[in-house]
């Protein structure tokens, strides 16, 4: 028998492995923490024999040359990795036993795409495929991004991508497991992650990588790539050089005469209290990450690097955490640190600073004088809505572009409320009025404020404003406005409205053709998203009509949706696509109209 254990490091939102047998065990992409690696041995009661890396690492510092020398065991690193240390290179078709005593080996399969020399590494039980370890290829429901080495090399690898992931999903039994590094939040994905496990046969049936021809797969993902943190700079040749040790004791301690110094020799002193607790009380010009948040994400991505950080957390624990998660992105010893609360950070005669908290609500019932709204999330969430009047700024611009905020009381807001926080805590040390809101972006429309889709056409740094007394609702120099309940759909609303005697609407399958043939809902009309953005025209049934847009899973309708409403059409797509369609039990018929499939 064999055993998988999953080392999950949520912060960074990857993934690590420990397989093995009865003696012996092999670790996968292995975080710079090592001692939960050693940790997970111990409790199985086997030895490392191995560590694997599938790639050089971009969103993390490996542990796996420390966890080699600590353990003996044989390190793995792909030929094709250009690095200065001491490693056993493995090439394409390789293999090793494992645990030879329970028949396991694990043989390397190249994967290039999300790197050049990206390997994936198979788990063999008595020669038979159980698992495969594919690092930044095949993900659950995406692959890895292809942009991270070279610009010049993006379209090239993401066509390796392509090969990649179908060379697995063609050699391996469709209940092979899958498991990934990257895909549960890291920057290193295409995509988040489409649950929370999978199989080879399962990514048959659901992965864009293997449902869809190669230049569909190419310029949907290309389309979708974002910015890369700028930290990822930095890992790749700290992993390729070797890691150092990592030190994880407790930093010195900073009383309050400190912390005032080092705010003023302009150093970043980051509370990781909640936004809350920050919000209600602090020491003026600190920053707020907190330690429940994505904090090596933001932080690594955000502070100059190299720039001494202090850190104020309420408890010695919450300041443990907080190290571990940095380390391993190379922030490896903050220049001092803090714990408790204001009360024993500030000197004496000071007052802690505040700002005030809202909601969407509370947005809504001012009026526009003398606001300014200020968007902080990222371009792919401000495409699909954004408030009528809001000035736009991704939160790892906002440090660097806080001069381009216009005047004004500033209400800043992200898709839930954390990163809202971070901004509001770089504006509030900047000087300026800010208000923190605190809501879900959902809560926007339905709170009577204008969410606007469509052309990203300037409309100022003003509000939106509340929802005016006789209903009307604001358009001015936007194109067209939504409240975003109306744009995106439930598979059961798009039902009830393509599926009546007239039809409301018509339902319009954006898939490509093989996808169309294998199975679609009875009644729908056919029209690729490539033809539409090739500039196709609508099949005569859909012209004229209001449309609900499906595709298979969500994303290539939105953009179908989007890109029908720039035409004038009255657009909306549908959530979850086709498998929420057939997962909610409505019929899926075939180009004979028997009964199909989700391809």
């Amino acid at each position: 028998m064999f055993f998988v254990d999953v080392i999950e490091l949520e912060g960074l939102g990857n993934r690590s492995y420990v397989a093995g047998g009865e003696s012996a065990a092999v670790a996968v992409d292995p975080p710079r923490d090592i001692d939960q690696v050693l940790a997970a041995a111990a409790r199985r009661g086997v030895r490392i024999s191995h560590v694997v890396e599938t790639h050089i690492h971009n969103d993390y510092v490996t542990g796996g040359l420390e966890l080699a020398r600590i353990t003996g065991a044989v390190y793995l690193v792909p030929s094709g990795a250009h690095v200065s240390f001491a490693r056993t290179p493995v090439s394409d078709g390789d293999e090793v036993d494992i645990d030879p005593g329970a028949g396991l080996s694990l043989a390397a399969v190249a994967t290039p795409g999300h790197t050049p020399h990206h390997t994936a590494y198979v788990l063999r039980e008595a020669g038979r495929p159980v698992a495969a370890f594919t690092g930044g290829s095949l993900l659950i429901g995406t692959v890895g991004r292809p942009d991270l080495v070279e610009p010049r090399l993006t379209e090239r690898l993401a066509r390796a991508q392509y090969s990649s992931a179908r060379r697995l999903a063609d050699t391996l039994p469709d209940d092979t497991q899958v498991l990934p590094t990257h895909g549960f939040g890291s920057f290193c994905s295409s995509a988040q992650a489409d649950g929370e496990s999978t199989t080879i046969g399962r990514e048959k049936a659901a992965n864009t990588a293997l449902t869809v021809e190669v230049e569909t797969f190419v310029a949907d993902l290309l389309a979708g790539l974002e910015d890369v943190p700028a930290y990822y700079a930095h890992m790749g040749p700290a992993n390729a050089g070797g890691p150092d040790p990592v030190d994880m004791t407790p930093p010195a301690v900073a009383d309050p005469h400190e912390i005032a110094a080092r705010l003023a020799a302009g150093e970043w002193v980051v509370d990781l209290r909640s936004r809350i607790a920050f919000a209600e009380g602090h020491v003026a010009g600190s920053f707020n990450f907190e330690a429940d948040g994505k904090l090596a994400t933001y932080l690594a991505w955000m502070i100059p690097w190299g720039k001494p950080v202090t850190l104020l957390a309420e408890t010695a624990g919450q300041l443990a955490a907080a190290q571990r998660e940095l380390v391993r992105v190379g922030i490896d010893r903050p220049a001092a640190a803090a714990t408790g609360g204001p009360a024993g950070w500030l000197r004496e005669g000071e007052s802690p600073a505040s700002f005030p908290r809202a909601t969407f609500a509370d947005l809504a019932d001012q009026d526009r004088d003398g606001i300014v709204v200020l968007d902080v999330r990222r371009d792919s969430e401000r495409a699909e809505g954004w408030i009528a009047g809001s000035v736009h700024l991704p939160i790892h611009q906002v440090h660097q572009r806080l001069g381009e905020v216009p005047d004004g009381t500033v209400w800043v807001h992200c898709a839930g409320g954390m990163r809202a926080g971070i901004a509001a805590s770089l504006l509030d040390a900047a000087g300026r009025q800010v208000v923190a809101v605190d809501d879900g972006f959902d809560a926007a429309a339905d709170a009577g404020l204008d969410v606007v889709t469509g052309p990203a056409i300037s409309a100022g740094p003003a509000c939106g404003g509340r929802r005016r007394a006789n209903g009307e609702r604001k358009a001015k120099v936007l194109m067209f406005v939504f409240r975003k309940s109306e744009r995106r759909v439930s598979v059961d609303e798009a039902r009830t409205r393509t599926g009546g005697e007239p039809p409301e609407a018509v339902l319009l399958d954006v898939r490509e053709r093989p996808e169309w043939k294998a199975g679609h809902a009875p009644g729908a009309v056919h029209a690729p998203l490539t033809g539409l953005a090739a500039g196709a025209s609508l099949p005569a049934g859909a012209r004229g009509r209001p449309l609900v847009v499906i595709c298979r899973s969500g994303h290539r309708s939105q953009q179908a949706a989007k890109l029908l409403a720039e035409r004038g059409a009255d657009a909306v797509d549908v959530k979850g696509g086709m498998n929420a369609w057939a997962a909610a039990g409505y019929p899926v018929v075939d180009e004979r109209g028997n009964s199909g499939s989700i391809a």
